[in-house]
């Protein structure tokens, strides 16, 4: 029924230039309904790297949406960090940082901003969520098509994976997961973590799926540079991590997600007029 290329942590600066390349044949060689890529194009958004990174998704096929990640603030401009972090993005990408969504027959993405250009906390690569941003997300997502894939696009994994080489550790990021799946999202998609993975978020009914993306920098942890096609029909969502050998893409990683069925019929899919308990009380 359907499917997505999921690209993320490119990170143009330090991109692994031959994997790039054939990842954009691969993308033009193989039929999908969206190219989404979640965040962190750029190394420490520099000017030349947002050209690059502009130009490597311009020659993506579309449709597209691409989401902000936390590499993509101006890395040693404090004024920009403060008032404008994400002026270059979206000059550079023609996408908003906040709010953005696509849409179809087939499948909803509603992105959500878990970077920061600053925050009151010595890391600042970690990730923030706000919960009137989920409310707004939510109140979207449950606005889909019936029988619509739903999903939730940010950058850093709102839940912690077990076993992934660095966390996310966003802030009010079980909340949000928990509003998400009241409101009938099948995937929620991220990067920042640069391994792949898909597991059922352990919240709530279960319905739920985190699913992470790999790198296609030099910036490995532990896997291989690539990225995910995401496949879909009525019953199953599968999700392939792709590596790159040197030579091409292959499998590396194959999950098979049993898809939440309430979202398929009008009588059992969240209302798209009344939030939900979790929803309604998020501020």
């Amino acid at each position: 029924m359907g499917r997505i290329l999921q690209f993320s942590d490119v990170h143009f600066g330090c991109e692994h230039k031959d994997a790039c390349a054939a990842a954009l044949d691969y993308a033009h060689a193989t039929p999908n309904d969206l190219v989404l890529i979640t965040g962190d194009i750029t190394q420490k958004g520099f000017p030349d790297e947002f050209k690059a990174a502009g130009a490597w998704m311009r020659a993506m096929p579309e449709p597209r949406f691409v989401i902000v990640g936390n590499h993509d603030v101006p890395y040693w401009d404090a004024v920009a960090r403060v008032f404008h972090p994400w002026r270059a993005f979206e000059t550079e990408t023609g996408f908003p940082a906040h709010d953005g969504q696509f849409l179809s027959d087939a499948v909803m993405v509603r992105g959500v901003v878990t970077a920061r250009g600053w925050q009151a906390r010595p890391n600042w690569s970690k990730g923030v969520i706000d919960l009137d941003q989920t409310r707004r997300a939510a109140e979207a997502l449950r606005q889909a098509p019936i029988g619509a894939l739903r999903i939730l696009a940010c950058h850093h994994p709102l839940i912690e994976m077990i076993g992934t080489p660095m966390t996310g550790d966003v802030k009010r990021g079980d909340e949000a997961a928990l509003i998400f799946a009241e409101a009938g999202v099948d995937l929620i998609m991220t990067g920042h973590v640069h391994v792949p993975f898909a597991m059922p978020i352990p919240l709530a009914d279960r319905c739920s799926y985190a699913v992470g993306c790999g790198t296609l920098s030099h910036r490995e942890r532990g896997s291989p540079p690539g990225f995910n096609q995401i496949d879909w029909d009525a019953k199953t969502i599968t999700v392939t991590a792709l590596a790159w050998d040197g030579q091409s893409y292959s499998s590396h990683q194959i999950w098979r997600l049993p898809r939440r069925q309430d979202t398929r019929k009008a009588a059992t899919a969240p209302s798209p007029v009344e939030p939900g308990a979790l929803e309604k009380a998020a501020v």
